[in-house]
């Protein structure tokens, strides 16, 4: 499976993935999911919004445990996170059914779609439109950079965009969401254990800002006439960095436009999008607000108008406490492994860390509307959203065994 998905999307240049929401590279890793789903016998379907789901046992019945993740990509990023919970999941049913599993309630697998919002500018599109988190309405303005509307993507992929919006009656049935996931970080990577469980996801937004200037040529416009837009971007980018430390949390500005975009030319408007993320709302919200209020300051010296619009926001993720503390259990918590020889060599068996993330996912959006819990797969080097992503394939098999335990456990038992 990893192998026949590899070559999906990538974009030689870079050596990453180019896997964007409702285009070809997208369709070719839908087809494969839906191929998958074929080749076990499951019942395959895709929802109203977009998500598709294979089923073992009955679609319409009460109580279903899902699995799953995301199969879309962020620009040129690395071929571990979304497909290796997707990849996972399948492998992780062949080995329940190879152990003859009885399950007592039916297991579905998913493909969350647009999680990354790499091209419509809102990350978890699939999972906030099926929580109610994202309207129909608001899905029809999304645009991507070349103002293609989200519906119209929808639609020239295949897609009907009409049924749009919150999956009440889909949700009362599902008891609980699995996701495993490459790590995101290195708190895996500096301990003996290829396998942890999520405890909270970190609060995090992206926020748009917007300098207003003159337009003007660079080689004639003194430097005392200008009012140029970059010089406020630059100083409010520095500032990000400065507020983020001394708050200890993290804010990034990775993505910028700036018209007319000419190297002879002042620009006339210079937007930037920050992400930023902490331990806590108060923190987040504290440090989002200097971070405005230093970018007003500095426009004003420049004669610069700023405006900041908050574009998405997640608050604070604690993942449901008794399915995390059940997982945890499953999977040992420091007792003996129930399945030793997937543990890698020189791995302590059994142990499982607990451990936060500031990284956003599906099953942090669906932690509103019914019980979620994540597994994280160890990253040696932390490196993510990048062509040097990486896991072991010894940590990948070790974290596909753990989700057939805990799947298992959680289809198998009331």
């Amino acid at each position: 499976m990893w192998s026949e998905l590899l070559p999906v999307g990538r974009y030689d240049a870079s050596g990453g993935y180019r896997r964007h929401a409702w285009t070809p590279a997208d369709a070719e890793c839908r087809a494969w999911f839906a191929e998958q789903a074929a080749a076990r016998g499951l019942a395959y379907e895709v929802d109203r919004n977009g998500n598709q789901w294979a089923w073992y046992g009955d679609p319409a019945g009460e109580g279903a445990i899902v699995t799953g993740s995301h199969l879309d990509s962020v620009p040129d990023g690395g071929a571990y996170d979304g497909p290796l919970g997707v990849v996972s999941s399948f492998a992780a049913l062949d080995a329940l059914r190879e152990r003859g599993f009885q399950p007592v309630r039916p297991l579905a697998i998913t493909n969350f779609v647009d999680e990354e919002g790499a091209r419509f500018g809102v990350a978890c599109v699939g999972s906030r439109l099926t929580a109610g988190v994202l309207t129909r309405d608001q899905a029809y303005e999304l645009r991507d950079a070349a103002g293609v509307r989200l519906p119209d993507a929808m639609e020239a992929a295949g897609q009907d965009p009409s049924a749009l919006g919150k999956d009440t009656e889909r949700l009362s049935r599902v008891a609980a969401y699995v996701e495993l996931h490459v790590e995101q970080g290195r708190f895996l990577a500096e301990t003996p254990h290829p396998v942890g469980v999520a405890s909270a996801i970190w609060p995090h937004g992206r926020w748009r800002f917007d300098f207003h200037g003159e337009a003007n040529h660079a080689g004639t416009t003194r430097l005392q006439d200008r009012r140029d837009p970059m010089l406020s971007y630059a100083d409010t980018v520095l500032t990000a960095r400065e507020k983020a430390a001394l708050h200890g949390a993290l804010a990034t500005f990775g993505k910028v436009s700036v018209e007319p975009n000419g190297t002879n030319a002042i620009a006339s408007l210079v937007r930037g999008w920050l992400d930023s993320r902490a331990a806590d709302e108060a923190t987040l919200t504290a440090l989002v607000q200097e971070i405005e209020a230093a970018a007003r300051e500095r426009a004003e010296r420049d004669g610069v108008r700023a405006d900041v619009v908050r574009e998405s926001y997640t608050p604070v993720v604690d993942f449901d406490a008794p399915l995390r503390d059940r997982l945890a259990a499953c999977l040992g918590a420091g007792t003996p492994a129930r399945r030793p020889t997937t543990t890698p060599a020189g791995a302590p068996s059994g142990h499982c860390p607990i451990l936060p993330t500031g990284a956003g996912h599906d099953a942090g959006i669906l932690s509103a509307v019914i019980p979620t819990a994540m597994l994280f797969v160890r990253n040696p080097t932390g490196v993510s959203h990048s062509p040097s992503e990486y896991a072991g394939e010894a940590d990948c098999l070790a974290g596909t065994a753990a989700l057939a335990d805990v799947l298992e456990e959680l289809v198998c038992r009331p």
